[in-house]
């Protein structure tokens, strides 16, 4: 029932109740002629009609409080409708598998962070070498981004290097690629690691968040014919950038232009 029907509703009501109002006083007015007979009945007609004024002033304030929550109802319908298409806009470009972020990886056994202990009998007289300092880069990097890629970006590409790849699979392998980038930044600190250490040094790769080619052992990025076809796709796109460094091939997570 819209307003102007609840409206039409309640002045009938209060016709009503007006018409029963008249027609009571005229009785009263007439048992006002055997006052000693009609006290009784003049004190209950007396009653009735106070509370059936206390009802229509009730139904009245009720009335007028839903009207004025109409306006905000519809506001904060509209409020909620243009959330909605927020949240499903944003939906297209998240993956819909997002693992937590570890540096616990099954990375290469040689790449563990705790060293072994140095051990020392009783009497021995040479000294342990101590461990090279370990030089502090002036910026921390930071957690890695994640730059996924959008549906047109992945449209703009040829068929024939897209293939079977989907926006779900390129933005999960995004995650991977920034899982193993804080995973080798929490490595590079380990005293044994200077391999490693001297790749982040490097001038084209200092300050900046890499993996290495070693590292892509999923869930989403590995390195199989797939994982191959999304780092040519995210290099096509800006993503990475690829370098090699002696024996290693280290890509590099790049902002998007």
């Amino acid at each position: 029932m819209d307003l102007k029907q609840a409206g039409s509703s309640l002045d009938s009501l209060i016709s009503s109740f007006n018409t029963r109002i008249a027609e009571l006083q005229e009785l009263v007015i007439a048992r006002n002629m055997y006052p000693a007979s009609s006290v009784t009945d003049l004190s209950a007609i007396d009653a009735a009609l106070k509370g059936m004024e206390l009802q229509v002033k009730a139904i009245k304030d009720r009335l007028h409080e839903e009207t004025e929550a109409i306006p905000k109802a519809k506001k904060l319908i509209a409020k909620s409708l243009r959330q909605q298409k927020k949240l499903q806009s944003l939906s297209v470009y998240a993956p819909s598998y997002l693992p937590e972020r570890t540096a616990t990886l099954n990375l290469d056994s040689d790449r563990g962070l705790v060293p072994e202990a140095c051990k020392q009998q009783p009497n021995q007289s040479a000294m342990v070498e101590e461990p090279a300092a370990i030089p502090k880069e002036k910026k921390s990097r930071g957690s890695p981004p994640l730059w996924y890629i959008t549906a047109g970006e992945l449209d703009s590409l040829s068929s024939y290097m897209r293939g079977r790849l989907t926006l779900e699979k390129v933005n999960a392998a995004i995650n991977d690629m920034a899982t193993y980038a804080e995973a080798n930044a929490q490595l590079i600190a380990a005293p044994k690691k200077k391999e490693l250490r001297d790749i982040a040094t490097t001038e084209s790769i200092k300050g900046k968040h890499f993996f290495l080619e070693t590292d892509m052992k999923g869930p989403s990025l590995k390195l199989d014919n797939t994982g191959k076809a999304i780092l040519t796709v995210l290099r096509h796109l800006g993503r990475i950038s690829e370098t090699r460094m002696g024996h290693h091939r280290v890509i590099i997570l790049l902002k998007p232009q």
